[in-house]
């Protein structure tokens, strides 16, 4: 426990004589400490004051592009190591083999206060006779992996960190550099010198694999330890493509066995008719290849169908340049289908804790959804325009037992009709005109381990309904100009804004698909619905748009609208209109002046007595007279886009202006109404 509060004031305490020289009892220090502070003390090392020294642009460009090679196997796992301890205040550094930082991620926070104080930053030296004890001068100075923990550094500035570093070498047993995990000595963890020693050896077995990779001479064993290292399926092949070495890995995947390949042409048990892309890849090719989707059909598994994998394929190049040999690497396509997800950010972020509002109508709509989030049935989510159907969908999604997979959302209604299949399927090299030469997997394919939202169902296309409804029953999907199905494993939900029992009257829904997606239903009340929780999302509105210093609140007389308001438009309106007045306002209170013009109209069509007059001669405004106050939310709503005609003479783009939306839905509500512009003008 020398890590432990009581032992860092111990420390605390012989470090003071340390430093002044005094007779002290120092058995209480670790040998390897104590013998880096004399060094550090004979370096001239000051403990108390602050040094800065870092590389000029120059000499920062020559040491990175002279560690390029090893930059590039150290980046990623740097970026894994992150991802693990991204919740904690920590940062992760790789320095050279003088103690230059050339890498560094971590936490914002802390890399900033590490700048300011101490600073750590890209091209700063690190080494122990500039830093004294620290974890990475002091391992490259002993060449061993060390964890040093607050007081056991030399410098004062260092002494609220814990670091854990481990030296990096070549296969040669060169000092390349070494990895470092940095974090404050409040989250010390002695599990974190395990986790940057399994970081560096996986580096050094990468180092070696480059090193294979450049000679098939390397002994059997030192390959197959390699390989056998890497997460994918790996063959080895000679340059007349004969398999040389494979790894268990690949055998597992294939479902083969290590004597029906070793030294067979890869040929001779790949049905070459059914994998033209692999024979073009290793037998024609003249560059490398990295994750191409290819197709394969395996000679004594005729009965079965072809799988999908993704494959790399690298060559195996000797001094003089030669190719002798391949090394094919394959991936399941849902592993690089779960990267991918990564990158593009097929995520959720929304949990139940996110949605706001107390309204007896939305919690049993968020009670039905917990429910369905404890199960794996098919969810169907109805509710008008903006009210929050993806965030319902997210929450489920999070709160299932899919959350660890991707959360995939698609707008049926967004995308044409031609391309609604390859969307939600994906297809196959060649399809069709203008598709991508290597085929593309589709938004069903992408969701595999996790959820896809149907956003928009009641749009999706009849003939696509029937696709749908396959998927969900068989839990296959085919790709378009595709002949063989994959299985996956996805959770649906669906959402729309249509009344699906009337579209199935109408025949533009179809019944099955309805039963199928009907398995556990969540209705959404519309915003009007839900009494004052439109007071609580209007203030919560306000904090998230407001960007400037100023404290702003809503008036009550603001309130009061916004409750007798139709909200047509649900949250997504009031969000635009806090967002809108927010902006717009010069004072700290939000009042009736900086709301749309179309809620004013609809507060003074609320106010009794008030008379809103159509224009003379006009007869599309016949019998709005008197008092509006008692008219249908129908009725009020023709009369504000008769007033707006009215008052801007007939011009429909300064009426739309007026009202808050855009031409085209103006033009739809004048249809609606019988309405002609034209009568308004003078």
């Amino acid at each position: 426990m020398y890590y432990s509060e009581e032992y860092n004031q111990r420390l605390a305490e012989a470090f003071q004589h340390f430093i002044k020289g005094k007779a002290f009892d120092y058995s209480l220090v670790r040998p390897v400490v104590l013998e880096s502070w004399t060094r550090s003390r004979n370096y001239g090392v000051n403990p108390d004051v602050k040094r800065g020294a870092l590389l000029d642009r120059d000499e920062l460009t020559m040491r990175i592009n002279s560690n390029i090679d090893l930059l590039e196997i150290v980046h990623p796992y740097i970026q894994t190591l992150y991802s693990v301890v991204e919740n904690s205040a920590s940062y992760i550094m790789f320095c050279d083999r003088d103690g230059y930082i050339l890498d560094l991620t971590g936490d914002p926070d802390m890399i900033a206060h590490g700048k300011a104080n101490s600073n750590l930053v890209v091209g700063a030296l690190r080494s122990e006779n500039f830093a004294g004890t620290n974890a990475i001068g002091t391992c490259l100075a002993i060449h061993e992996p060390i964890q040093l923990f607050g007081e056991e550094h030399y410098v004062r500035l260092h002494k609220n960190y814990s670091c854990s570093c481990a030296p990096i070498y070549d296969p040669n047993r060169n000092l390349l550099g070494c990895l470092n995990i940095t974090c404050k000595v409040a989250d010390t963890n002695p599990h974190t010198l395990g986790m940057v020693l399994s970081a560096a050896d996986g580096i050094m077995k990468e180092l070696e694999i480059k090193k294979a990779y450049n000679s098939l001479k390397t002994i059997s064993a030192q390959r197959n330890s390699i390989i056998e290292s890497m997460n994918s399926g790996i063959f080895l092949l000679n340059s007349s493509h004969r398999v040389v070495q494979v790894n268990s890995k690949a055998l597992a995947m294939f479902d083969l066995a290590y004597e029906q390949l070793i030294g067979k042409g890869i040929f001779s048990f790949i049905n070459i008719n059914d994998s033209a892309n692999l024979a073009e890849n290793i037998s024609q090719i003249s560059t490398e290849t990295y994750n191409q989707e290819i197709s394969l059909r395996f000679i004594d598994k005729k009965d079965h169908p072809p799988k999908t994998y993704n494959m790399s394929a690298n060559f195996i190049i000797d001094d003089s340049g030669e190719k002798t040999g391949t090394v094919l690497r394959f991936n399941e396509t849902k592993l690089i289908n779960a990267l991918a997800n990564k990158i593009s950010g097929y995520k959720s972020v929304y949990t139940f804790d996110s949605i706001i509002g107390n309204s007896p109508p939305l919690k049993k709509a968020i009670n039905d959804s917990k429910q369905a989030a404890k199960g794996t049935s098919n969810v169907l989510i109805l509710g008008e325009s903006g009210t929050g159907k993806e965030l319902i969908a997210q929450a489920i999604h999070n709160a299932s037992n899919y959350a660890k997979g991707p959360f995939v959302a698609i707008n049926c209604a967004a995308i044409p009709n031609s391309l609604v299949e390859s969307e939600l399927f994906g297809y196959e090299p060649g399809a069709f005109t203008g598709a991508q030469r290597k085929g593309n997997p589709g938004k069903f394919e992408l969701a595999d381990g996790g959820t896809i939202f149907l956003d928009e169902i009641g749009d999706m296309p009849l003939d696509v309904q029937a696709a749908v409804l396959r998927t969900i029953q068989t839990k296959e999907i085919i790709r378009v100009g595709g002949k063989y199905p994959k299985p996956i494993d996805v959770r649906i939900i669906a959402a729309t804004n249509k009344d699906l029992l009337l579209a199935m009257k109408n025949r533009s829904f179809r019944d099955d698909l309805y039963y199928r997606l009907n398995v556990f239903t969540i209705e959404l009340p519309a915003l009007k619905e839900r009494g004052d929780d439109i007071c609580l999302m209007a203030d919560y509105f306000v904090t998230l748009h407001n960007s400037s210093s100023r404290n702003i609140t809503i008036s009550p007389e603001v309130y009061a609208l916004f409750k007798h308001y139709e909200w047509p438009g649900n949250i997504r309106e009031l969000e635009n209109i806090i967002d809108r007045a927010v902006n717009i306002t010069t004072k700290n209170q939000i009042t009736l002046d900086d709301l749309p013009l179309s809620l004013q109209q609809n507060n003074a069509l609320q106010t009794p007595g008030l008379s809103i007059h159509p224009a003379p001669h006009s007869p599309s405004s016949e019998n709005f007279v008197e008092r509006p106050a008692s008219l249908t939310g129908e009725d009020r709503r023709k009369m504000l886009l008769v007033n707006a005609l009215q008052n801007c003479k007939g011009n429909v783009s300064e009426a739309a202006e007026r009202l808050g939306v855009n031409r085209r839905t103006l033009y739809r509500r004048m249809e609606k109404y019988g309405i002609d512009s034209n009568d308004f003008r003078l």
